[in-house]
């Protein structure tokens, strides 16, 4: 039997009510009852693995006794003492790699307490409620300007409003959130809860929001750091890597990072375009999630392919299994070479790779995967800095944050020694807060 033709890329692949199932709430919430029932299965153990492994930190055991207690705001006000943002937290944190990794249930049975839905329901059970579980201390005259509103920059704003300094936040996209609005997949946080959530965030006052500015062209460093006592870089990773390979201007051809951006911005998912056979290079979870939502806008065949071994992956196994439940085929130890079409991608040449004593090699070895559409996902790198030292693509710090630059802090994807996750990025925002709070009242 011949092959299909190539179409390349068309909306409506799905009707409307099988993709509202297919990007339906990916984990949903537990009933007050199941709550607790999860609440129980806690040791509460008096050295908590799970605390250490938390990069904020929260008091999880405390926090899981007041659930189990009948009291969830009381636990969601633990949580957001450490973590302003452990609503979102809840929902994309790799938990399985974090605290139920490290979970005492987890190394016994296999079967780690709940705590990322535990978490999720003590903090939607605060924010549910009307008005800020914390309040604003007295002005104190002092002003910061925060560049970005991802996790790190809301944290760190957060935090300094708490203290009673004023704060701007100088952002460039049309909505505050970061990779929480445009850039995790969209059965991970349903409903506009990143965008719910920063302004939930915001409500505490003193916290002021300028769209449209991005940072060494509406706004420079040097200007902030006259205008202001001090001054924050949340700026993420605004930069996508390019791949070599030949032929590589072909229609079809995208950025992972794009398309995930487009289709959380996308109220009506039968309008997004999507290929027939999917080719998706890369092994974090940005691949991950292109992967997954490229098979369920509707594409017949999902084909992810990194150039390492399955251990190498940045993505947790168990988002590698819910790539594999869900349709991706995964591929391993192989690199792109070049891309075969005429205007049109058709497909994407691949050649196996061997890693040993002297690393990655290619091994001779090529096959051709059919493909009208392919998204690359093989990192992001830093944007405009200037003139902050930067090393490896990412700003130097030192401490809690602090940069080479006087009154200059930095925290999250954008800086050194993070883990280009948005816990890792609260963490670091808050931290360089509470930094940037004792530089201005020393």
């Amino acid at each position: 039997m011949p092959a299909q033709p190539q179409t390349g890329p068309i909306a409506g692949r799905l009707p409307a009510e099988t993709l509202a199932a297919n990007f339906a709430d990916l984990h949903p919430p537990l009933s007050a009852h199941e709550a607790r029932v999860a609440a129980d299965r806690c040791y509460f153990c008096h050295d908590a693995p799970c605390v250490t492994a938390c990069p904020t930190s929260i008091d999880i055991p405390l926090f899981i006794r007041e659930i189990q207690a009948g009291r969830p705001e009381t636990a969601a006000r633990e949580i957001f003492e450490a973590n302003i943002l452990g609503g979102i937290c809840a929902r994309v944190c790799p938990t399985e790699v974090l605290c139920e990794g490290a979970c005492v249930r987890e190394a016994a049975e296999g079967k780690p307490v709940e705590i990322g839905l535990l978490q999720r329901h003590a903090t939607d059970s605060l924010m549910a409620r009307q008005g800020h579980p914390f309040t604003r201390a007295a002005p104190t005259g002092r002003r910061v300007a925060v560049v970005g509103a991802g996790p790190a920059g809301l944290a760190c704003a957060h935090r300094l409003a708490r203290y009673g300094h004023e704060v701007v936040i100088y952002e460039g996209a049309p909505k505050p959130g970061g990779l929480n609005e445009y850039g995790i997949a969209a059965y991970k946080a349903v409903d506009d809860f990143a965008a719910r959530e920063a302004a939930w965030i915001m409500g505490i006052g003193g916290i002021e929001v300028r769209h449209g500015q991005w940072l060494g062209r509406e706004v420079t460093l040097e200007a902030l750091r006259a205008e202001y006592d001090a001054v924050f870089l949340g700026i993420g990773l605004s930069g996508v890597n390019d791949l070599v390979v030949e032929n590589p201007a072909l229609e079809g051809v995208h950025d992972a990072v794009t398309f995930i951006s487009a289709l959380r911005q996308t109220r009506d998912l039968t309008t997004l375009p999507i290929g027939r056979e999917v080719v998706v290079i890369g092994g974090g979870m940005t691949a991950i999630d292109c992967a997954v939502q490229a098979r369920a806008l509707g594409a017949e065949s999902v084909t992810l392919v990194y150039r390492r071994g399955r251990d190498r992956m940045g993505a947790s196994r168990w988002e590698q299994d819910l790539a594999a439940q869900r349709g991706v085929r995964l591929l391993f130890e192989a690199a792109p070479v070049a891309l075969e079409g005429e205007g049109r991608l058709t497909g994407v040449v691949f050649e196996r790779m061997a890693e040993g004593p002297e690393g990655l090699r290619p091994t001779g070895e090529r096959f051709t995967l059919p493909a009208d559409q392919m998204f690359r996902a093989v990192g992001q790198r830093i944007g405009e800095t200037s003139g902050v030292e930067t090393a490896h693509g990412k700003v130097v710090t030192q401490g809690c944050g602090r940069t080479t630059m006087d009154k200059v802090w930095a925290g999250g994807d954008c800086a050194a020694g993070g883990d280009d996750l948005t816990v890792t990025a609260v963490a670091q925002g808050r931290d360089a807060a509470e930094d940037i709070h004792g530089s201005l009242t020393e």
